[in-house]
């Protein structure tokens, strides 16, 4: 690797908070590594991310996150930064909801989150140290009626991520879950939700500013969790 900046690695990448991830962390000096299922997609998302890393990662997949995490550390070392985004947006009651769509959510949110960390906990601890940031909702924290795999999921992964930060912080490794509280500013939102007014929705950017300002923590202050939600969002 010829390259000293340091590499944020964000999994799950896509046209709303991926993007915004990419180019903040691009712009506080980062190398970035975009992985999704679907690769051809991230060519869009890294046009204005110079020399961005693009490969694909189906995170329900354990050979999928091996394999890409050994290229990545082979070609570019291992991410400084890890920010997982990959989430399965399954809803349903219980009436509604089968197993298959139950397991599903749970593999992407939570045996995804494992399968990651577990990938790239060598390097990090070589390096002496590193960043896990998951970005979670506000189903982790409470279970709808119509969020029955993905509140089961999301609690699964918050459960997963408070292990992780409680056992890697001795290592210097900052683990870190952000609940995100309401619906993300983007084109499809808006178009689903025309009558609602700005305050209704996250800015992406805003939320990265956050996820950023995460990877920059002292050991002496460090958060575990953060949650972020805009003006209007009732809590």
């Amino acid at each position: 690797m010829t390259n000293s900046l340091p590499l944020c690695a964000i999994v799950g990448a896509g046209p709303g908070n991926g993007r915004a991830f990419a180019r903040r962390f691009a712009d506080g000096g980062y190398r970035i590594a975009l992985l999704a299922r679907q690769p051809e997609r991230l060519r869009e998302l890294a046009a204005d991310i110079p020399d961005a890393l693009l490969h694909g990662c189906d995170v329900t997949r354990r050979d999928d996150v091996r394999n890409a995490a050994h290229r990545l550390e082979a070609d570019h070392g291992c991410p400084q930064v890890l920010v997982y985004n990959a989430g399965s947006g399954v809803f349903g009651s219980v009436d509604d909801v089968d197993a298959e769509a139950f397991e599903e959510a749970w593999r992407t949110n939570a045996a995804g989150l494992l399968a990651w960390v577990q990938a790239v906990l060598p390097g990090m601890r070589a390096a002496g140290g590193g960043r896990i940031i998951v970005i979670g909702a506000t189903a982790a924290k409470r279970g709808g009626a119509e969020f029955t795999a993905f509140a089961s999921a999301k609690h699964a992964q918050y459960g997963l991520a408070q292990s992780l930060a409680r056992k890697l912080a001795p290592e210097n490794i900052h683990v870190s879950y952000v609940v995100i509280d309401g619906v993300i500013d983007t084109p499809r939102t808006r178009e689903m939700l025309p009558d609602r007014t700005d305050n209704f929705f996250l800015k992406a950017s805003d939320i990265a500013e956050s996820v950023y300002q995460l990877a920059q923590q002292p050991p002496s202050a460090r958060s575990f969790e953060i949650d972020l939600r805009p003006y209007g969002e009732r809590w």
